[in-house]
């Protein structure tokens, strides 16, 4: 793991945005329907995204040596990112989580459904998606390209921006400007630490925020 994935991994998702909205960014939030299997995990790094099409006249053969062949691009410590255009079959699975995760990819986020939820729950691979569906791509969904700008939501995430996933959602930082998101979001964290520590220790809320700026 990078050492921008490994400082995020230590934020939160609420500090992030705040820092990020005070930046003057927008459209960094991704849309709050797609949820986590593993709520109480982090997942932050870096995104190998992912574009796709539906052609239900496509070959099975075709469409599992396009799937195969996307898996082997997969990139170790990155996140895969998936924007299917689809939200009819799963695009992820058990035997594709496996590869993912043994290529030492950090996990998986999907704008649509994925399946073989108990396998990916026992391996333990943190997946983010709209929904589960046993349908699967086979003549059905190619994939169209890799390393390229996909849409989630309102929110552009490009190949190598980097992603932060907890219990609230999902939000996409560009690659750019990771230095000053982190060291911003550092600061933040260290202090609402004081404001909670002063909040516990009875001091009005008022006076909290106005003697540290925040709350």
């Amino acid at each position: 793991m990078d050492r921008w994935s490994e400082r995020l991994g230590r934020c939160y998702t609420g500090v992030v945005h705040d820092v990020m909205r005070a930046m003057g960014l927008r459209d960094f939030t991704l849309p709050p329907e797609l949820r986590p299997l593993f709520p109480e995990l982090r997942l932050a790094g870096p995104a190998f995204t992912i574009d796709g099409r539906v052609d239900p006249r496509a070959d099975a053969h075709e469409t599992l040596l396009a799937w195969t062949g996307l898996l082997s691009k997969a990139k170790p410590g990155h996140i895969w990112v998936s924007q299917p255009n689809d939200r009819v079959v799963a695009h992820m699975g058990e035997l594709s989580a496996e590869t993912l995760k043994n290529k030492g990819v950090l996990g998986c986020v999907a704008d649509g459904y994925v399946r073989d939820v108990e396998f990916l729950i026992a391996m333990g691979f943190q997946t983010w998606s709209r929904g589960f569906t046993p349908r699967d791509i086979v003549g059905y969904w190619l994939p169209r390209a890799v390393d390229v700008d996909i849409r989630i939501g309102d929110v552009i995430v490009a190949p190598g921006d980097y992603l932060l996933g907890d219990r609230d959602g999902l939000v996409r930082i560009p690659r750019a400007r990771m230095d000053d998101v982190l060291d911003e979001a550092e600061t933040a964290i260290a202090t609402e630490n004081k404001v909670r520590t002063a909040i516990l220790a009875g001091v009005d809320p008022q006076k909290a925020y106005l003697e540290f700026g925040k709350f």
